[in-house]
């Protein structure tokens, strides 16, 4: 892999576009238009919650879809009504596993259009790799930042690709920690945790953007929004959600786009966007929500940003070309 040998010293310009689309568009709505004939996409995650919705719109619009999975199986059933979307197997906190998918999908000879990185969890209980990596850093970063460099020839081959890394809000939780990744020091907290593999994720299509721009690779993380039925709040508690106001007092879910608390398909909409919008041509580098670039969180709008999700923006700390530079040598140390 190419890359500038320029410092990254500014901070990541976050103008949104006015794109028409809102809080409320869906996956649909944002890819009306839009003819994938010929292209390839993989999405990670792709057969739950906003992935498999972001799998369907995809190939709808003609794309070829390969959904890397850790049970085939379950993926493919969740998929039975997709026709011609490709399953394989696929353990993102399987150094080997990422290998051996990666080398499958070169040896086919494709390139590689798009690539969305969905697949993640979330505030788990403490648990390693066996690298000894905490587990939401590894699966939600590491994981997806071997599956994309390995993968580099096939998007270079598309001659125009873009990567999405889904990332969240829970950038509020955590900066990259890097004096202590793995919590070997400090006290382990779910939340927190999360955060962190979130900013990396943030943090990542920053450094890969500019490693790659001149292959004509552009990058772009996504807050999708609070999407609860989808499985990846197993491990919150409703007592949490409620006082998030994410379900109501009888435990039904609660969907206010304006407030971020979404549907799958409305989840899935920014991913899709940030794929396939020509008004992404020539941009990249930058973390969007509600189908457009988000604003930078500045000390005039933070109070409010922490306050209430129907503020967008994102805080300086998880688009730092710095903290993307380091965490990119970071990464590569960890994943070789």
């Amino acid at each position: 892999m190419t890359h500038s040998e320029e410092t990254p010293t500014t901070t990541t310009v976050q103008q949104p576009l006015s794109s028409g689309f809102g809080a409320a568009s869906t996956a649909r709505d944002v890819i009306e238009g839009v003819d994938l004939t010929g292209k390839v996409a993989i999405v990670t995650g792709g057969a739950s919650g906003i992935g498999l919705e972001t799998s369907r719109v995809l190939r709808a619009a003609g794309a070829q879809v390969v959904v890397p999975a850790r049970d085939p199986e379950r993926a493919r059933s969740a998929l039975k009504d997709l026709d011609g979307v490709e399953v394989e197997e696929m353990d993102l906190i399987d150094p080997a596993s990422v290998d051996a998918f990666t080398a499958k999908f070169l040896d086919s000879g494709r390139p590689l259009h798009i690539l969305v990185n969905s697949a993640g969890i979330m505030a788990t209980p403490l648990t390693r790799d066996v690298y000894g990596h905490e587990a939401q850093f590894a699966t939600n970063h590491l994981g997806h930042f071997r599956l994309t460099t390995r993968l580099w020839p096939a998007l270079v081959a598309a001659r125009g690709a873009r990567v999405v890394a889904v990332s969240s809000r829970g950038i509020r939780f955590s900066p990259v920690v890097f004096d202590d990744l793995h919590f070997e020091h400090r006290p382990y907290e779910p939340f927190v945790a999360y955060g962190q593999s979130k900013t990396a994720n943030a943090l990542f299509a920053v450094e890969l953007d500019r490693r790659g721009r001149a292959e004509g690779v552009r990058a772009f993380a996504v807050h999708p929004g609070t999407i609860v039925d989808t499985g990846l709040a197993k491990h919150v508690s409703v007592d949490t959600l409620r006082a998030a106001g994410a379900v109501d007092d009888q435990g039904h879910v609660v969907i206010d786009p304006a407030r971020q608390l979404k549907t799958v398909q409305q989840g899935a909409a920014t991913s899709v966007w940030c794929a396939t919008s020509p008004r992404l041509d020539g941009l990249g580098g930058v973390y969007c929500e509600n189908c457009d670039i988000s604003p930078l969180v500045t000390q005039e709008t933070e109070a409010d940003w922490y306050a209430t999700a129907e503020v967008p923006g994102v805080l300086p700390y998880a688009v730092d070309p710095q903290a993307a530079a380091r965490l990119w040598e970071v990464s590569e140390d960890l994943t070789t």
